[in-house]
């Protein structure tokens, strides 16, 4: 499993940015929702990993 790492800046006039590493798909947009709470976003961007498909096993079953 890899290491999730959430890194916040927040400049002097109070603007912040959020860097998420580590999650994959909308798990990644789901935390940083959670930490923005009320605040507007201004600019968004996705990285790789926001696109890469998560493993699934899929199994499947005939009757004979």
């Amino acid at each position: 499993m890899q290491d999730k790492l959430i890194v916040i800046e927040i400049d002097e006039a109070g603007n912040s940015t959020i860097d998420l590493a580590g999650f994959q798909g909308q798990g990644c947009g789901d935390v940083a929702k959670d930490f923005r709470g009320d605040d507007a976003v201004t600019q968004s961007s996705k990285k790789r990993e926001f696109y890469a498909q998560v493993a699934t096993t899929k199994q499947t079953q005939r009757k004979v």
